[in-house]
């Protein structure tokens, strides 16, 4: 028998009780009030492995501070993630992003010197600034072995205090925690660039991506239960639900999307499709959540 539709919000005391009320209100109100329930379970399940997956755009927003929140209180066991939330969250440890406008006037913006993520600024200094820190680390890893795997080039950048010193970075809270954090798509990012500058006078420094599948495929294959929550799409996506093919598929998994599948995308794809390639298990709980993760993620966040 389907339950009663609640009306009323107004009476809701704390944001676990709205999203206690959004379970009966209808479209993605439910979908998130069960993603909380499901983020819930996985969170309490002390034998499960959780995976947390998010795009660049997430970490230029306010959102970075909430996931390095995540982080911090022990919800997840690994971090996949594309090379320009490095990129951000390095930035943002010693110079803050402004507040714009979808509708700024963007020439106007490049001649000042000022690039445009959707309503969020980042000055052009930014990049000048990364430059000049993180190219004499090059060199001391360098000294250290010519050969780097992406999680472990990420984790000798976190591992400097200068970098990672903001109680709000994403790298500070993985380095704290010890949480790996795999990018399958490093060099598709200003750091990607600096180490295309540093190979210039240093050829024989090599980033080899393909030394993250062991480390990963370990951490899948050793875990007794996978479970993953996934914002946006792309690489950190499709890394995430891929390596778990390994283990014939995540046995749950949350999605924050705002990716449509009509395209065939595997940023739109559902986890219902990803159980056809034994990505996700047949038998798994599952829940997409569309509409803005800034919004959405916070608000389950905060459920908890």
């Amino acid at each position: 028998m389907a339950k009663k539709m609640i009306r009323d919000f107004q009476s809701s005391k704390n944001v676990g009780d709205l999203l206690a009320r959004f379970e009966n209100a209808g479209f993605q109100a439910t979908h998130l009030a069960h993603a909380v329930a499901l983020m819930r379970e996985m969170n309490e399940d002390q034998n499960r492995t959780v995976f947390l997956a998010f795009t660049a755009n997430l970490v230029a927003s306010g959102l970075r501070g909430v996931l390095a929140q995540v982080i911090r209180q022990g919800w997840v066991d690994a971090v996949v993630t594309s090379g320009g939330s490095i990129d951000h969250d390095l930035i943002k440890s010693w110079m803050p992003y402004g507040a714009g406008s979808f509708d700024a006037d963007d020439v106007r913006l490049h001649k000042s010197g000022t690039n445009r993520i959707g309503n969020v600024l980042v000055e052009n200094k930014a990049y000048g600034t990364l430059e000049k820190k993180v190219q004499p680390v090059f060199k001391k890893m360098l000294a250290k072995k010519e050969v780097w795997a992406p999680s472990e080039f990420i984790a000798e950048l976190s591992s400097v205090p200068s970098l990672a010193k903001d109680p709000h970075s994403i790298l500070a809270a993985c380095r704290d925690r010890k949480v790996p954090i795999f990018s399958p798509a490093l060099i598709d990012s200003a750091l990607g660039l600096q180490l295309f500058f540093f190979k210039q006078d240093h050829p024989e420094f090599v980033l080899d991506a393909t030394a993250d599948l062991k480390p990963v495929g370990n951490l899948v294959l050793n875990a007794e239960k996978t479970s993953a929550v996934i914002l946006g799409g792309g690489p950190s996506k499709h890394f995430t639900i891929g390596c778990n093919l390994l283990r014939g598929g995540l046995d749950s998994a949350v999605y924050f999307t705002t990716a449509q599948e009509y395209d065939g995308s595997l940023s739109g794809a559902r986890p219902k499709e990803a159980v056809s390639w034994g990505k996700v298990k047949e038998t798994a709980a599952h829940v997409t959540v569309y509409g803005d993760a800034t919004i959405n993620f916070p608000l389950a966040v905060a459920g908890f």
